[in-house]
């Protein structure tokens, strides 16, 4: 026989000498639990799947004996549906975290890409995501939350305000310990174009977790992309002069071939890096970049420049013998890792502040529109797998085309011709 179980009856309830069950007369298998250090709580207990299960609802005061009751009464109606309630409290407790699903993410997605985007979207995640979402669960984030998480990366991070000139060192001795040096600035820079890649990858590895059961949709389907500028750098005759003279003027002809070749090639900074000399037939002039180097994993064959069959050769005396890589590195084995310091130098030393390395893939394609190439012998020489990445140079191609409509211009333009004096006895001039 139960007790009608209220506030009063709860907190009359006495200490035994073991824990006891007071249950409540209006819910069958809701009771309350007096625990021998004094604590209360609900319970109720059920039957599932042939066996007693004993679940908590939560202890008093911090739920009243309504909602206990009421929430006894909402967990019997699941029970009569076929659930167990205790099986969905488990399995929301030991639910997949987002730390874990990035873990799996790197594991085994990353390894497909090349070296350079997995770094690059293992960064993100760590950095970005990770520091917002480490221990949420995987099906409790929401589009809302995707898109407050990208508009946060959109914003900027503060970064350190570097000076470009060398500080001058003091002497412990002449230093003062009155007041410390102010921090350098820091500055927000907004990274749009940041945001976007976050986003897919986001909705890359939330689509894996769908495969992998880990929630039943994709909370970064259509996440807001935020416009982006297509950044169009081309270096002038002039600029492409400086910047030989300055190649050629350093003493690091190491890094400097790698421009070269960037240059000549239109080839990306990291297929120059890592070219090795067994890609290049030099009789037939052609360079086959394997799959394993290349942005979209796929073989390469074009072919190139005598020019660059040239520099090709000047590596193959100046690197050991042996050596696979046109441009070795300082560790053994391992090809030039990187040139930063190197390429900040050359932008100083060619007054050309605002270029990147990338710069000099589309400056050698500007130079192939220039010349009268197609949009189609564009793409395949830079390697292009859809037409879209090409197009940006489409209107270069107005260039030679305004060209040729001007030299029809001239042949039909109308010619001018001196008559003689008329009846009014001036001199004039008639249209041919």
């Amino acid at each position: 026989m139960g007790t009608h179980l209220t506030e009063r009856v709860v907190k009359a309830a006495e200490i035994g000498t073991r824990k006891y069950v007071v249950f409540d007369e209006d819910c069958a298998g809701f009771g309350l639990c007096v625990f021998l250090s004094g604590r209360k709580g609900f319970i109720l207990i059920y039957r599932a799947a042939g066996r007693q299960r004993r679940m908590t609802i939560g202890t008093w005061p911090s739920w009243s004996v309504v909602a206990a009751r009421e929430e006894a009464k909402r967990l019997k109606r699941d029970i009569d549906r076929g659930e167990d309630p205790m099986d969905v409290r488990t399995s929301a407790r030991h639910a997949p975290t987002v730390d874990e699903l990035v873990d799996r993410y790197i594991d085994e997605h990353l390894p497909k890409l090349s070296a350079s985007s997995a770094k690059d979207q293992a960064s993100m995640l760590k950095t970005l995501v990770l520091s917002e979402w480490r221990s949420r669960k995987v099906a409790d984030i929401t589009p809302t939350d995707v898109d407050r998480l990208l508009t946060k990366v959109a914003a900027g991070r503060p970064r350190v305000w570097k000076k470009t000139a060398t500080p001058i060192k003091v002497p412990r001795a002449f230093k003062s310990t009155r007041s410390k040096p102010k921090p350098p600035p820091k500055t927000f820079k907004p990274t749009p174009v940041r945001a976007n890649r976050v986003g897919e990858v986001l909705r890359k590895m939330f689509s894996l977790a769908v495969t992998w059961k880990m929630r039943t949709d994709n909370p970064a389907t259509s996440f807001r992309k935020r416009p982006e500028t297509a950044r169009e750098r081309f270096l002038s005759f002039e600029e492409i002069q400086r910047l030989a003279d300055a190649l050629c003027a350093d003493p690091d002809q190491r890094a400097a071939g790698i421009i070269r070749l960037c240059m000549l090639t239109g080839a990306r900074c990291g297929e120059a890096r890592t070219a090795t000399f067994d890609q290049f037939n030099l009789d037939l002039a052609i360079w086959t970049k394997q799959a394993a180097y290349t942005k979209q994993r796929r073989v390469h064959r074009v072919p190139i420049s005598h020019e660059a069959v040239a520099l090709i050769r000047l590596r193959g005396d100046a690197v050991p013998k042996g050596c696979p890589f046109l441009f070795p590195g300082d560790v053994p084995g391992q090809p030039v890792v990187d040139l930063k310091r190197f390429w900040e130098r050359m932008r100083v030393q060619a007054e050309i502040p605002d270029v990147r390395i990338h710069d000099l893939r589309h400056t050698f394609a500007s130079l192939l529109v220039s010349g009268g190439a197609s949009l189609e012998m564009i793409g395949r020489l830079l390697g292009h797998t859809q037409i879209g990445t090409t197009q940006r140079y489409a209107h270069l191609i107005d260039t030679p085309l305004r060209a040729g409509v001007n030299a029809v211009g001239e042949m039909l333009k109308p010619r001018l011709r001196v008559v003689g004096e008329g009846e009014t006895g001036t001199v004039g001039a008639k249209v041919a």
